[in-house]
This record gives C-alpha cells, sequence and structure tokens, in this order.
C-alpha cells in the first residue's frame, strides 16, 4: 500500500489550502484516515481523522478552521485548512488504516508527508 500526499505550499496567513492523500496498492478496506503535522523542533501532533462511516473530529488547535473529509471510492482523505496561521506551519502527514484483505489484520501506513508554509 502507498499514500501519495499532495496539496502543501506557500500561503499567506489568512489564506487556504487543501491537502489530499490517496491510498492505492492491495487494499480491500479503508479504514480510519488522519492528518498529523510536525513542526520544526516539536513532537508529531494529531490534526484531524475521520472514521470509515463518516465521523469526523479535529483537534482544538484547528477546529472551526480545518475540516476533514474523505472519497472512499477513491481511498482518499481531504485536509481543507482555512484561515491559515503562521503556527500552521509544519510537515503534514496522512495515516491510514488499511485492510488488505477480508481476512487480512488492519496495518497502518503514514505518507511521506506535505510541506505547509504559512507567511504572517
Amino acid at each position: 500500500v502507498q499514500l501519495q500526499a499532495s496539496g502543501g505550499g506557500l500561503v499567506q496567513a489568512g489564506r487556504s489550502l487543501t491537502l489530499s492523500c490517496a491510498a492505492s496498492g492491495s487494499i480491500s478496506r479503508v479504514n480510519t484516515m488522519e492528518w498529523y503535522r510536525q513542526a520544526p523542533g516539536k513532537q508529531r501532533e494529531f490534526v484531524a481523522a475521520i472514521t470509515g462511516g463518516g465521523i469526523a473530529n479535529v483537534a482544538n488547535s484547528v477546529d472551526g478552521r480545518f475540516t476533514i473529509s474523505r472519497d472512499s471510492a477513491k481511498s482518499t482523505v481531504y485536509l481543507q485548512m482555512n484561515s491559515l496561521k503562521s503556527e500552521d506551519t509544519a510537515v503534514y502527514y496522512c495515516y491510514v488504516l488499511v485492510q488488505e484483505c477480508d481476512e487480512c489484520a488492519v496495518n497502518e501506513y503514514w505518507g511521506q508527508g506535505t510541506q505547509v508554509t504559512v507567511s504572517s
């Protein structure tokens, strides 16, 4: 299973970006899909998650500004980021729980990360 994240870039504070992360390969079922971020010198932190049934939750720090969604048919998760702040600058990683067959155990995969830089 491979994860391809995209959509990062340089943006001014107050603007928006949308990240996407597509899973491909031998996949029977994609369960929870999540986004994390890691700023320079800091630990990786949870940003948002969405279950296979579409139940979403986001971290308090981004609540009201970020929205997570998914297209299960495309095995893709999105992160719509509005009203970006300089403190949102980080490398954003997608994290996905996947079953590669109906009887298989759930495996976890990380995307390669996409840089988001917010200039003030």
